[in-house]
Parts: C-alpha cells; structure tokens; sequence
C-alpha cells in the first residue's frame, strides 16, 4: 500500500468510525504482537482520546501493559481521565513521575483531580511537589473538598472580568492573557470583592460592539454553585436551567471556579452507572476488570441477601404444603402471580426511584403519586384477573380455582403498585439509597404476598 492509500485509509478510519470496533482492535493487537509501532503510534494518532481509553479497556492485562510502552512518550494526555478506575490505576503505574507530571500539566484542572484522587497517597504527593507552586495549591485544596462535592469537580481555569469594563477591553483580555481556559462558555462579571454578580455567554459578548458595557448585557442573579454543594444538586441545578456553565464560589461567596455541562455529563453518567449496578448488586465499573475470585467475593453479599429472601418465600410456601400436596395445580400456578406481582412492582418501583432522581417525587405529592399507583394496580388486576381466572378455569376444567387465582391475581398487583411506590419514599426517608435495597425488598414482599394469598385462598377454599 502505497503512502496516498495509507492516508486514505487512516482519513477513513478517522471519520467514518464512531467509537471502536472488533476490526480495529484485531489490528492493534496484531501490530503490538508484530512490534510494529510505527503503525501503531500512526493509528492511536487519529483516534479521539476518549476511544484511545476504550481500545485500552477492551485489550488484556498484557496487551495493554505492551501498548503503554510502545507509546512511551506520544500516549495521549486526555487519554486519562477518560478511563475507568481499576484500568487507570494500572495505567498510571506504567509512567515515571516525572513523565505523569508533564501529562497532567495538559489537563483541566478537574482532570488532574479525577487522576490524582485514586492514587495512592505518597504517590499523589510526588506528582504535586513536581507542579508549578500555584498549581499545587489550587489542587491540594480540590483535594481536601469532600468527594462528592461541587469542589471536586469544579475548574479552576476561568473567565472573571470586572463589571465595569466594556466589550473592547474584555476582547484584549482575552487575547493578551495566558491564563484563558481551552474551553469556556460563558464570562462572569464580578465587583470588587470578586462575588460573581452575573454572566454573559461567549456568543453574545462576540457579537457586540467594543464600547457595550458588560453590564448592559450580563444576565443577572447567576446560578451560582456551591463549592460544598452535592453533585447531585449540581446536576439538578444544571438540568432544571439548562445551563452550559455556571460559576463557583467558596463559603464566603468569591468565585473560585467553574463547572461546565461536560463535567455534568459525566455526573449523570456515573450516577446512571452507579444505579443500574446498585440494582444488579455488583461493585461497579471494576467489576468487569477484576479477576475471577475478586468478581466472586464482590457478588457474595448480595447473592447471600437473595439466598434469604429465597427461603422466607419458601417458608411461606410449606405453610401450605397439605393443600400443594393435594392439589397439584396450585404448584403449577403459583409461579404466575408471584412472577406477576414482580414485575408489576418493578415498574412502579422504576418510576418513582426516577422521579425521586429528577426530584419530580416529593413530599407534596407522594400521595397523589402513591394513590395513583394504587388505581393502577386496581384496573390492572381486574383486567389480568379476568385472563388467567378464564384460562385456569378452561385449563383445568376448576372454575372455583380460577376465581380464587384471579383474586390472588387482583390483590397482588394492587399489592405490588402500593409497596412499589411506597418501599422507596420509605427508604429515602431513612436516609437509604432505594437503589441498594429497594427491588430485594420488593421482589420477597411481592413473592411472599402473592403465595399466601393464593395458597391461603385455596386451602379455605378448596380444602
């Protein structure tokens, strides 16, 4: 292949491909097998770092570790905070201090903190005496905000100007000052105090004339962040206002730095990652990279938990065994109201551990809300009851028994509606997480409820 053929599939590779695909990593991995790392220096050149880290999570331990070293020197900065955890702390063991160092030095100050917080301590601490004195400070005090603060992952990087300038003096700020971050969208104006008193968007202060006063077109009373806010409320705050930037203050109300939507995006990621494996009741993001044994230990508490759920549905079913013993088609049908109230119960469990998420479930209309849940379990019951009642009754030529399972049917989806509405409103006001416990707790109540009914139904019934 001839070096304009070799552009041409680079060129194609570059804007044809989202993301990576098996092809892709087949060569790489051919080429590190091959040491051919003139094509692979080439081919990690046109990649988006974010898929640079994609190709660097799907590679095995040695692949990876080989890969690091034939980049040496060209591994992509914004590589790193676009990894997973478990992958990035074997990553960053491959890098000399010194070399770690001048890579951070390219980053937003909100990267430097995603890299640094997972290190060890005295690791951390080399790599921070190595950064420029005003540098360091600015990170050990990231550093010391708690973990799921607004400090955390605020920029220090931005865009303050006094409200008394104009347009022309802000254009020859930013083209004289060496301090302007890679991306910014909006201006705060500030007063003396350096209290942020409002903002102009980027596009808007462009397109104005040079002698316009910043605050003749500054949006005033700014949403204003926190440095102590939770994350959550910072997305909250960013979703409910659509912003794209908002500034950041200390205690005593000074801007000390900004957030971007970027950096609420991937809050809400997180938060979306975190959620479905607090459902699943795995560790997390390091679940997929850890080894066999570890996955395994990491699982066991959760397993366990189900393992005794498991047998209190089971207890409630040998309370009955007589009429099991003597009726068969009772064990035939049990399996369908347990599996219905389930899965009726989910759904509403879904909807309000969501709209507690997105705040749209409060204490003011929890009621209405529970109510409502109650009603639609009700005409979902009825409906459903009529079905299986009609089935069983042709199935097994029993139209007692039909009624008694379309009963069952009837009080445990109105059951399950009420208990999933209610077990997280119910955990929330306990401080709980209704992601961690809430579908365990479900799933026995529904199971549970739905055998006693059913099989208590029957065994007055029918016995």
């Amino acid at each position: 292949m001839n070096k304009f053929s070799k552009k041409l599939s680079k060129k194609h590779i570059s804007d044809n491909v989202i993301g990576i695909n098996p092809e892709l990593i087949s060569k790489v991995v051919n080429s590190i097998n091959n040491n051919d790392k003139e094509y692979i220096l080439s081919l990690i050149n046109e990649l988006h770092p974010a898929d640079t880290a994609d190709l660097l999570e799907t590679l095995a331990n040695e692949e990876r570790k080989k890969l690091v070293y034939i980049l040496q020197h060209s591994f992509p900065p914004e590589t790193l905070p676009a990894m997973n955890v478990p992958i990035l702390i074997d990553i960053i063991e491959e890098f000399e201090i010194e070399q770690l160092t001048r890579m951070l030095l390219e980053l937003d100050t909100d990267d430097i903190i995603y890299v640094l917080e997972i290190c060890e301590v005295k690791f951390r601490r080399k790599i921070v005496r190595g950064l420029p004195k005003d540098l360091q400070s600015l990170i050990r005090k990231a550093l010391n905000y708690d973990e799921d603060s607004a400090g955390r992952i605020m920029q220090t990087d931005y865009v303050s100007i006094p409200v008394s300038w104009n347009i022309g003096q802000v254009v020859d700020y930013l083209r004289m000052s060496k301090r302007i971050p890679d991306e910014f969208y909006a201006l705060f104006a500030v007063d003396s105090r350096h209290i942020p008193i409002g903002t102009v968007p980027l596009h808007i202060a462009m397109r104005k004339e040079r002698d316009i006063k910043i605050s003749e077109i500054m949006t005033t009373n700014p949403k204003i962040v926190n440095v102590n806010d939770k994350r959550q409320d910072v997305a909250f705050l960013f979703d409910q206002y659509e912003l794209t930037s908002a500034p950041v203050v200390d205690i005593r109300g000074r801007l000390i730095g900004m957030i971007t939507v970027d950096d609420v995006l991937d809050l809400i990621r997180e938060k979306a990652d975190e959620d479905i494996y607090k459902l699943g009741g795995v560790l997390g993001e390091g679940d997929l990279y850890l080894a066999a044994f570890k996955t395994a230990r990491s699982r066991f508490g959760w397993l366990a938990i189900n393992l005794i759920t498991a047998i209190l549905a089971s207890i409630s079913i040998a309370l009955f065994s007589t009429a099991i013993e003597k009726l068969v088609s009772l064990a035939i049908l049990m399996p369908i109201v347990a599996s219905m109230g389930g899965n009726a119960g989910t759904q509403t469990l879904t909807v309000a551990v969501r709209a507690m998420a997105t705040r749209e479930l409060t204490s003011s209309n929890s009621l209405r809300v529970f109510g409502k849940e109650i009603l639609v379990g009700t005409y979902n019951g009825l409906f459903f009851a009529f079905i299986i009642g009609a089935i069983t009754g042709i199935w097994f030529k029993d139209y007692l028994l039909g009624l008694i399972i379309g009963l069952a049917m009837l009080f445990n989806l109105i059951l399950a509606g009420t208990f999933g509405a209610a077990i997280p409103i119910i955990l929330s006001y306990f401080k709980i997480d209704p992601a961690v416990a809430a579908t365990v707790l479900l799933t026995t109540i529904t199971d549970i409820l739905g055998f006693v009914i059913f099989l208590g139904l029957a065994n007055y019934l029918l016995m």
